[in-house]
């Protein structure tokens, strides 16, 4: 049976009404529900089910979920198996993902990227407050909505729990997680991280968002990984031809994406604080306007 024949079938009290989207390990539909109304139901992949790894890893997802509650994460409302599947029922976040806007919008005002910095960064903060580790940020796990400016942290497929035992981990030593763009460089040995590669991630994400584009230009996923090994990322300033910051800005920026941990930013809130002081400073918006109009 494909997962699209489960479509008008209701799991554990959740009517599924529409396919949205799909990963690797899971089927997200629209659903219904009695009481709680529309939903995002995850359903882990029927191939998966008997693997004792990824229902682990899809379990461990939601417990997070559970684990912390904050206006700028999806909010998990119930989760386990049933019948022949397991399931996640989650807040249904109205909005399409931040990589859909951005590719649309281009480079965004930087008022507009201190808001969204804030809200992920706080999410963050919360999360990291729960010793969870996300390891998967980017632009395509957050969902904006942009008549209201709000968004809202997704996916804690490959999060961690920073007290976990090694004998406890899912990934093995020497396999890094992640998303090659976005990824701390110390996460590409396959070791545990902190709290500090996920400032790095933001990081890249406030760069791209300012930019529209990365801070490495490896074309391969080859040559990005050499380059996230060994080389510095290209100073915000230079990232496109005219557009340039106050040197607040890119300090901040580049002090996220430091890849010697006694430099980077200690933490989510040291790093938002300080980037989004400087965006939302006037000579900033006169800057980004300056370059824009070249007025």
């Amino acid at each position: 049976m494909t997962q699209d024949n489960l479509l008008g079938r209701t799991i554990a009290g959740y009517r599924l009404l529409q396919h949205v989207g799909e990963g690797g390990t899971a089927t997200v539909y629209r659903a219904e529900h009695p009481e709680r109304g529309q939903v995002a139901l995850k359903v882990l992949r029927s191939r998966l089910a008997q693997d004792p790894v990824a229902v682990k890893r899809f379990l461990r997802e939601a417990e997070f979920g559970t684990r912390v509650n904050h206006p700028n994460i999806v909010r998990t409302y119930d989760f386990g198996p049933v019948e022949d599947l397991y399931y996640l029922a989650m807040e249904w976040v109205e909005g399409e993902t931040l990589e859909k806007f951005a590719t649309r919008s281009g480079p965004l005002a930087p008022a507009l990227v201190a808001t969204i910095i804030e809200q992920i960064g706080a999410a963050l903060s919360s999360a990291h407050g729960e010793n969870i580790i996300h390891r998967d940020l980017k632009p395509a796990n957050i969902m904006y909505h942009p008549p209201t400016q709000r968004a809202v942290l997704l996916d804690f497929g490959i999060a961690r729990d920073a007290d976990l035992k090694p004998e406890e981990r899912l990934t093995r030593t020497g396999f890094f997680v992640g998303t090659l763009q976005y990824v701390a460089p110390e996460a590409l040995s396959g070791e545990l991280v902190s709290e500090q590669a996920d400032v790095y991630s933001l990081a890249t994400i406030a760069y791209y968002l300012l930019t529209n584009t990365l801070p490495y230009s490896g074309r391969s996923p080859r040559e990005l990984f050499q380059q996230l090994l060994t080389q510095p990322p290209v100073p915000v300033n230079q990232a496109v031809k005219g557009l340039r910051f106050p040197p607040a800005v890119e300090e901040a920026l580049m002090l996220g994406l430091e890849r010697d941990l006694g430099k980077r930013s200690k933490n989510i809130d040291e790093f938002a604080s300080r980037l989004c002081t400087a965006l939302n400073s006037g000579g900033e918006r006169k800057s980004f306007i300056k370059n824009l109009f070249g007025k």
